[in-house]
């Protein structure tokens, strides 16, 4: 049988979960929360980072310059109507978004919506085993595989699936540490 499709979809899942982390605002400036805005630029929605350099020249600010500045209003809207909770300033050339300082109450709320993003890719994660054993069951059932085979497949799947869900925690328990030592 063959696992590697099914530890690809695995590391699929992970990688997911890393970008969603990437874009979670906690306290320090990460241009990452700027990869989902599109500004309308002639007509076509842009990514931000296609339309302006974006540099951060502090631990808790974002620097946003336009490579045309007649789009800085735009920009501005955008950034505004986006859910990044933070009020773009805009001084003719350049936007700053400055970060506020995190208090505890919300690096708490922060750490519980990482658990929950890192309990769904879990879910996800398992669900792919779920996939792999029906899958072996079906082979073992049209006589593909023996029974003996069908139980070596099961153990290197709850294998696979043990080691992803191990390295979910470990990035969870990163992320954690890093929000909450902010």
């Amino acid at each position: 049988m063959d696992y590697s499709k099914f530890e690809e979809k695995m590391k699929k899942s992970i990688s997911v979960f890393e970008e969603n982390l990437a874009e979670i605002r906690a306290g320090r400036a990460n241009p990452a929360i700027l990869n989902k805005i599109t500004v309308d630029y002639y007509g076509t929605p842009t990514p931000i980072n296609q339309l302006a350099g974006i540099s951060v020249p502090e631990a808790r600010m974002i620097v946003i310059q336009p490579w045309d500045a007649s789009i800085l209003k735009e920009i501005e809207k955008e950034i505004l109507k986006s859910d990044i909770g933070i009020n773009p300033n805009n001084d003719g050339k350049v936007i700053r978004l400055v970060f506020p300082e995190l208090n505890e109450e919300r690096r708490k709320e922060i750490v519980k919506d990482i658990r929950k993003m890192a309990e769904e890719t879990k879910v996800a994660v398992r669900s792919i085993r779920r996939d792999a054993i029906d899958e072996a069951k079906n082979m073992q059932k049209n006589s593909e595989i023996s029974e003996d085979e069908l139980k070596g497949a099961e153990d290197q799947i709850q294998k696979l699936t043990d080691k992803h869900v191990e390295e979910i925690d470990k990035i969870l328990e990163k992320k954690e540490k890093e929000v909450m030592s902010i």
